[in-house]
């Protein structure tokens, strides 16, 4: 653990920062598994003002596998639990219930951090039973947020992904992924790096109420061109489209990503899975209550009348008139941008255990 974050006696630890920005969601929402609702403390102030603590997860394994056909990877890596970034719309929210915590304010101020993870990983990837495959780096929550900084717990798993020539896939909204350049770069070498930068707006003032902790979009951008410059392939996620609120900066966002050098670009459609929903309508309440109305319907259009949609194949996507006009407005500007959609296969053919042959790793005694 980093000196600045010595845990206390109960095994927590708080933020040493003041709190620089505000926060995505805009309450506390009730956890659906719990009948008890635990009202916020009005001395803490705003949700701007409560501050970030962060618990130690004593996870006994740290590779997590999916069978959802559209992810697109099936094996994902997440060091913390909880993400400070505070994205308002952020489908991975309602994991905190499981916790017995709210989808909402606790999501950004209650992190779990998993401080064993690249001991874990090793000891994983080392095991006979383990398949090479392109690990994610993280889908849950972002691997880069604020306290990776000093926690340096990412690029810890990237040094043993490194070792080990593992192919990884990473997803962020922050220019810090461009401080493990010199890892990615090793990786990349061998055909096993690929960054997606998610830009889900141009806006920086959207962008500040909407994704209140994460890296501006300029800085974004920087990133795809620095990555780029060294050599690791990065790319843009325009992820999410949000219906009546960004699918206008479609051309615009996918021009200054070629500009920027991206590799190529995707998109993902909002989705508001249980608490989301009546979190986002919150946000929008407080930010937008002249738009509030249009932005619903027309999320409601491309999901059957309804705010979410989980069912595969169209939870990415949407359906119907609207969510056509999207991707046929987001194939013709990539394509006048010059960013041909291209299927980037990592690859497994230099994975290795260390101190160990492949001859050895794949014999009948292992």
């Amino acid at each position: 653990m980093s000196p600045e974050y010595v845990p206390e006696e109960d095994g927590t630890f708080t933020t040493p920062l003041p709190a620089p920005r505000g926060r995505g969601a805009v309450k506390n929402p009730p956890n659906r598994f719990v009948p008890l609702e635990i009202e916020a403390d009005p001395e803490e102030g705003p949700p701007g003002s409560v501050p970030t603590r962060f618990f130690l997860d004593h996870t006994k394994s740290v590779i997590t596998t999916n069978q959802s056909p559209d992810v697109g990877i099936e094996a994902s890596i997440n060091p913390y639990r909880g993400c400070e970034h505070g994205c308002s719309y952020c489908f991975a929210r309602p994991t905190h219930e499981y916790l017995e915590l709210s989808a909402g304010v606790d999501f950004e101020t209650k992190i779990w951090v998993k401080e064993n993870a690249p001991e874990l990983l090793k000891k994983e990837l080392s095991s006979p039973k383990y398949v090479p495959r392109v690990l994610a780096l993280s889908g849950i929550t972002d691997p880069y947020q604020p306290v990776e900084k000093r926690l340096k717990l990412t690029r810890r798993i990237l040094e043993v992904l490194v070792e080990f020539k593992n192919p990884v896939a990473i997803i962020t909204k922050n220019h810090l992924v461009t401080r493990d350049a010199d890892l990615l770069a090793e990786l990349a070498k061998l055909n096993a790096a690929v960054v997606y930068l998610s830009i889900t707006t141009l806006d920086d003032s959207l962008r500040n109420k909407l994704e209140p902790r994460t890296s501006s979009p300029s800085r974004r951008l920087d990133a795809v061109r620095t990555l780029t410059e060294h050599g690791i392939p990065a790319g843009v996620m325009m992820a999410p489209i949000i219906p009546g609120l960004t699918d206008s900066e479609i051309p615009a966002l996918l021009n200054a990503a070629a500009e920027a050098g991206a590799i190529g670009a995707g998109y993902t459609m909002l989705r508001l899975p249980y608490q989301v929903a009546p979190l986002f309508e919150a946000w929008l309440e407080t930010h937008y209550p002249d738009r509030k109305d249009k932005i619903l319907n027309r999320i409601r259009s491309v999901r059957g009348g309804k705010l979410n949609d989980p069912r595969f194949g169209s939870r990415m996507r949407g359906e119907g008139f609207f969510a056509d006009e999207v991707e046929a407005l987001f194939r013709l500007s990539r394509r006048r941008a010059g960013l041909i959609k291209r299927s980037l296969e990592l690859s497994t053919a230099h994975f290795r255990v260390p101190g160990i042959s492949q001859g050895d790793l794949f014999s009948e005694d292992s």
